[in-house]
């Protein structure tokens, strides 16, 4: 398997990781709505990132397959629903915001790092298709880490001394 073929699977998986984490998160935090409704709005970016990595990856000879259906069933996520109504803003949800926010920026540093490198193999062996991916999609990631970055410059102050 060549170098290409390692970084999209890899990010493919990524992306796909971090669409789940976004909307467990997003699950958590339901009466955080500004939190809920921006972490499935940026979602959408990962799987639509995913999907795309898995059309350029057939160009490659991968098969990598689409992007996740909702993988949670009715009962799971009822139970995530009555858990987040429960918690609520308690401080201990003010922790878990800010654990899930730390988690998440971890996971869109390490996608953006692969689309640094795609972008990098890229322009090496002049794959514009390849360049246009990433082009397209890096933005967005890169969003997503000033996202969860604010959000982390926002709340950690007051969370962290009310605690």
């Amino acid at each position: 398997m060549s170098g290409i073929a390692i970084t999209l699977r890899v990010l493919h998986d990524g992306e796909r990781d971090l669409e789940q984490d976004l909307l467990a998160a997003a699950a958590r935090h339901r009466t955080d709505h500004e939190f809920h409704h921006v972490a499935l709005d940026i979602a959408r970016w990962s799987r639509e990132h995913a999907a795309r990595l898995a059309d350029a990856g057939r160009d490659h000879g991968l098969d990598l397959s689409g992007p996740r259906g909702d993988p949670s069933p009715r009962a799971l996520a009822a139970l995530r629903e009555k858990a987040s109504e429960a918690l609520g803003r308690r401080p201990e949800s003010a922790l878990l915001l800010l654990n899930d926010l730390r988690d998440l920026h971890l996971a869109a540093a390490r996608n953006s790092l692969h689309w640094e490198m795609l972008a990098q193999v890229a322009q090496a062996t002049r794959d514009e298709p390849l360049l246009t991916l990433v082009a397209d999609c890096h933005p967005q990631t890169l969003r997503q880490l000033r996202w969860t970055n604010t959000m982390v410059k926002i709340l950690a102050p007051q969370l962290l001394s009310s605690v």
